[in-house]
């Protein structure tokens, strides 16, 4: 059970710091994330709201307790990448720009998945 505890918070780490960069450079760095934007044919206004969802369900998942928040916070973010993939592709990028993405997803399930390995009742 401790190894579970210890890979949880390794990847959930990775995955959370990962989300609150991605959020935190777009809401520093406006003029950047606003052409990043345009280039994928999104409303800029967007920026803002989508930071900021990423770092409420960055708090989300580090709070204690409160699980069907929990899965809130994940369900947001894995559409948040899911779109982020696809608006990507549907923008005529690479496969070498958007496929990336993938390896975040993949944090955030393997993330989701040790989180409720964790939190599950130990049977005896």
């Amino acid at each position: 059970m401790k190894k579970i505890r210890i890979f949880y918070w390794i990847v959930t780490g990775l995955f959370l710091l990962l989300m609150l960069f991605s959020s935190i450079s777009s809401l520093l760095a406006p003029a950047q994330a606003e052409t990043f934007f345009k280039d994928l044919n999104m409303p800029s206004y967007l920026i803002s709201f989508l930071s900021v969802a990423k770092i409420l369900g960055v708090v989300a998942i580090l709070i204690p307790g409160y699980p069907r928040l929990k899965e809130w916070a994940y369900a947001g973010m894995i559409f948040d990448l899911i779109g982020a993939m696809y608006c990507n592709y549907a923008s005529g990028k690479t496969t070498a720009e958007w496929l990336p993405i993938i390896f975040f997803i993949a944090l955030a399930f393997v993330s989701y998945f040790l989180y409720h390995k964790k939190t599950a009742p130990v049977s005896r």
